[in-house]
């Protein structure tokens, strides 16, 4: 006996097959679409449709964006001597919202994992190589910042990608590691604690 619509079960479904949504989160937000005005379901399904139709990676650094190049990569006011080498264009986003960095970026699309099948050649550090080594944009590169996530597959990377642009002699860094601003020492974890000393600065 069918207890629920088969239309509901299908957007749970569907739902479900989001990163991060279980059946019950899947379930949750059906309900709540249940509820909305047809209206604002149509503009929510019309802005699904709309950014998977208009939305591309960008050419150069492989950032989503409504053009190609992007607006940072076209951008003549951003520094282009320094690349900041993110995950995911999510991370992009973080770095551009401290207001801090005015260099451009270059998107990987995740990081070297084995244990999920995830190698060097599934991501974008091929194009990164030829963006260093002068064959991409034409621009002398200065230094690029590694600013993927410190955990296992975050510092393989890391080191990885170290390893191929070592030929270039151009700087490498990485994001700073530490003690987050406004916390406790005596709440920091050994490994955190570790980094943070390993990444001091002078005054």
């Amino acid at each position: 006996m069918q207890v629920t619509s088969e239309a509901v079960e299908t957007l749970v479904e569907q739902f479900a097959k989001l990163p991060g949504i279980g059946r019950k989160t899947a379930r949750r937000l059906t309900a709540y679409v249940l509820k909305m005005s047809r209206e604002d379901v149509v503009r929510l399904a019309d802005a699904l449709v709309s950014a998977k139709d208009r939305v591309k990676l960008c050419s150069v650094c492989f950032n989503v964006a409504d053009d190609d190049p992007c607006a940072i990569c076209a951008s003549s006011r951003r520094n282009h001597e320094i690349i900041c080498v993110v995950e995911e264009p999510s991370d992009l986003m973080a770095v551009e919202r401290t207001n801090e960095y005015q260099g451009v970026y270059h998107v990987l699309g995740g990081v070297i994992s084995p244990l999920d099948g995830i190698g060097p050649e599934d991501l974008k550090i091929r194009e990164l190589v030829a963006r260093v080594s002068g064959a991409g944009e034409g621009r002398q590169v200065r230094e690029v910042i590694l600013a993927v996530n410190p955990n296992i597959e975050g510092d393989t990377t890391a080191y990885y990608i170290g390893q191929l642009l070592q030929p270039f002699g151009v700087r490498i860094t990485r994001l700073a590691h530490g003690i987050p601003v406004g916390s406790d020492l005596e709440f920091a974890d050994e490994a955190t604690l570790g980094r943070a000393l390993e990444g001091r600065v002078g005054l």
